[in-house]
């Protein structure tokens, strides 16, 4: 199976590529971040990237979700992010890369679970602000930054989708993805 990911700042798209590209048959696997965040929400707990523990329990269901849906038979599979993204998280917020979320990278990298070429989502110009994702412009603009710094590093080769209709978005995703 070719495990791609999908990633961006938040509000660049990334969600509605990954449901058109489920709509169009394909395998995908849901982004953790949004989970945990309502996850907490539902507990009363308003901000939980306060808490240093919230990158631990992105990548812990990011593995997860990954290990659980390897044994699917499907030739593509795309992945809403994945702990390259969780990793550029904890820089963003101040974080040490934990004991934990170290394994983890190790682990994908060591096992080549991802395709090296990663689908880079623009910003869109704009962000919309959400319970969950409750960031300015110019701060998604700042951990767009960190973001590719962070895929670069770790040797992913970054495929640009560029701010566009949703059908052209998941073309340029298809056609590269072959």
């Amino acid at each position: 199976m070719r495990r791609f990911v999908i990633t961006g700042a938040p509000g660049s798209g990334k969600t509605a590529i990954i449901r058109q590209l489920e709509i169009d048959g394909f395998s995908v696997v849901e982004e953790a971040a949004t989970d945990i965040i309502a996850a907490a929400h539902a507990q009363g707990t308003v901000e939980p990237w306060r808490d240093p523990s919230f990158i631990d329990s992105i990548a812990k269901l990011q593995r997860d979700r990954q290990i659980r849906t390897s044994c699917q038979n499907d030739e593509v599979q795309f992945h809403d992010r994945c702990a390259v993204c969780t990793a550029a998280l904890a820089i963003y917020l101040g974080y040490p890369v934990s004991p934990f979320l170290a394994a983890e990278l190790e682990r994908i990298q060591k096992e080549a679970v991802f395709q090296r070429r990663v689908f880079f989502v623009r910003n869109l110009g704009f962000v919309t602000p959400t319970e969950a994702r409750r960031i300015s412009f110019e701060e998604t603009l700042r951990f767009e930054r960190i973001h590719e710094e962070t895929y670069r590093d770790f040797g992913f080769e970054l495929i640009t989708v560029e701010p566009g209709s949703i059908v052209e978005r998941v073309g340029i995703i298809k056609r590269c993805s072959n």
